[in-house]
């Protein structure tokens, strides 16, 4: 039978239909692949590399999507439900207990990827990973008299509804019964610990918070310990949200877990410790680095998720303006001389000098990086990791990479003067310095290197820009709502540079696609500093950060507000995430 790829006319309920559709078939993977087209979840070019790779390996081209990174599992399943007619599982669906335990094997719907949500009359909801594999289904509604209902689930979904209903124990072993032989474990007993944190229920559990983190694409998992529970949080485009709440039995035993996972020592329960794990999570290598710090109540642990699948070193995809881009390559294109890129922690400053690196590197320029730690390792780089502990600290690495014959030099982050100084004099004797800073604003940082012991006339000589950014979080583009601003609000932005194309101010409101958060993704609002002869004059004559800042406005400078209500204008993100990020009403 010719596999057809629509399905007119079908009721929800009519999951046969789907017999009709081959998910193996070039007809599939193009009219899907129009879907996801048409939804903007993927372009032509990506599109035509997906469906080169399904032909090419015979694997289905949905598969192949998520194994090369171009469609996350939760886009996946929404993507697949709209196409196949079949209610995407919602967070409500899940029931308090399993229904019909007495009348369905576990191990059968476990195998199977099967979960019952409702039994209700006869009529059974049931959750399914895997809507074309449905032999499992039949036989389900031959064994049960049941008429089967449909809801599609993705692989995280079901694992962590799973874990609910039928997790509590398994294996002879409870969750709360690992932990509390894990907490009565001494220091001295590794052997137990190790024992308690590679049983079953333990593993699956953290692997299941793992699993969650990457399918909600947060980037870093907070596991805190506190008298009453064990809260586990994600940062989602810069933003915490509590995901689960564990009782507080099993802080213990999750902590040696992870610790084992990072290779640390897990009966080290006194000190801070830090480590990095590197897993393949659903077909994606994925790097996590692990930070371990005691409180009263336990070890608060820190997960930061480096995907590189969702790093673009891209600026126009980083969400930078073309005149920024424009004159950032232009000063990347000096010699010699120093490049800082400024602002708080999680602001992408790293991912903006790897941006820079990847453009500058040729086979004719030589590139070192000091870092720590080494978050993404790029081709043609030589990347060094520090080492304090054993006395390769960024100094004295920076003082053997000038002895390597380098052209182009980064430096995770300026902490202190020597280094500082350091950087200076790689830049004097001829070679192309980028670098980090923590400051608030481009002009701070001038205030900073003084504050560092670096003289202002050598800040003056070797400074060529710096570039001060924030992450503000795109409105999701499926669920804004256009704002009705105020007249006399909207005459205050018509005089501004940014006020360019018609207005389009929009407010979040919160979807499926977006996971009810309104925002999905972040871009960066920047302002570029250039160290022209006006700005090497007030350096030297020690202006304050005001004077630098106005100088700078005066020959061209977008401040980061700016440039964050062009894209607040625009209708990229709101008023209100602008105003939050740069801390201005």
């Amino acid at each position: 039978m010719e596999a057809q790829t629509e399905i007119p006319g079908r009721d929800a309920d009519d999951w046969r239909a789907l017999r009709t559709i081959d998910a193996h078939s070039p007809a599939f993977a193009e009219a899907f692949g129009a879907l996801l087209l048409r939804e903007k979840a993927i372009d032509e070019l990506s599109l035509q590399r997906s469906q080169r790779a399904a032909r090419q390996s015979g694997e289905r081209f949905d598969h192949v999507l998520t194994k090369l990174g171009l469609v996350s599992e939760a886009d996946l399943c929404l993507h697949l439900a709209k196409f196949l007619r079949i209610p995407p599982l919602e967070a409500s669906d899940a029931p308090l207990e399993p229904p019909l335990r007495d009348i369905i094997p576990e191990k059968f719907i476990r195998a199977n990827g099967l979960l019952p949500l409702m039994a209700q009359g006869e009529r059974l909801v049931l959750g399914v990973t895997d809507p074309f594999d449905l032999e499992p289904v039949e036989a389900l509604a031959y064994s049960t008299g049941y008429q089967i209902e449909l809801r599609l689930a993705t692989p995280a979904q079901f694992e962590k509804a799973w874990a609910s209903l039928y997790g509590a124990r398994q294996d002879g072993v409870s969750l709360v019964d690992c932990d509390s032989r894990a907490g009565e474990a001494s220091e001295f007993d590794l052997q137990r610990l190790r024992d308690i944190a590679n049983e079953a229920p333990v593993v699956r559990r953290v692997n299941q918070i793992v699993a969650d983190a990457i399918e909600a694409r947060a980037s870093d998992i907070h596991i805190e310990p506190s008298l009453e529970a064990v809260q586990v949080r994600y940062r989602i485009d810069g933003a915490l949200r509590t995901a689960d709440t564990l009782p507080p039995g099993l802080k213990a035993a999750i902590a040696s877990r992870i610790k084992i996972m990072a290779r640390l020592d897990i009966a080290e329960r006194r000190l801070p410790q830090d480590g990095r794990i590197k897993l393949a999570i659903r077909g994606v290598d994925i790097d996590f680095r692990v930070s371990t710090l005691p409180t009263a109540h336990g070890e608060s642990i820190v997960l930061r998720i480096l995907d590189r699948s969702q790093v673009a070193l891209d600026f126009d995809t980083l969400g930078f303006e073309r005149k920024t881009t424009a004159q950032l390559r232009k000063v990347m294109r000096n010699p010699n001389g120093i490049v800082l890129v400024t602002g708080p922690t999680g602001s992408g400053k790293t991912t903006t000098l790897y941006t820079a690196l990847k453009e500058i590197t040729t086979p004719d320029v030589k590139v070192f990086t000091v870092e720590d730690p080494i978050e993404y390792q790029l081709a043609g780089v030589n990347q060094v990791q520090v080492q304090p502990a054993i006395g390769l600290d960024f100094p004295n690495t920076l003082r053997a990479i000038l002895r390597q014959d380098p052209d182009v030099i980064m430096i995770g982050e300026i902490r202190d003067g020597e280094t500082a100084k350091i950087a200076i004099q790689a830049s004097l004797t001829g070679h192309l310095v980028f670098s980090t800073l923590h400051t608030n604003s481009a002009a701070a940082s001038i205030t900073r290197l003084i504050d560092m012991g670096v003289e202002d006339y050598l800040i003056a000589s070797t400074v060529k820009a710096v570039l001060a950014q924030r992450l503000v979080r795109r409105l999701c583009p499926h669920c804004a709502m256009p704002l009705e601003t105020r007249e006399q609000m909207r005459a205050q932005f018509i005089g501004e540079a940014f006020a360019t194309g018609p207005e389009r101010f929009s407010s979040p409101k919160g979807c499926p696609q977006c996971r009810n958060l309104g925002y999905s993704g972040r871009s960066t609002i920047a302002e570029l500093l250039i160290m022209n002869k006006r700005m090497q004059r007030l350096v030297c004559e020690n202006a304050p950060d005001a004077t630098l800042e106005a100088a700078a406005r005066e020959d061209g400078m977008t401040t980061m507000y700016h440039c964050g209500m062009g894209k607040a204008w625009r209708g990229e993100t709101s008023i209100e995430e602008v105003a939050r990020v740069t801390r201005m009403d």
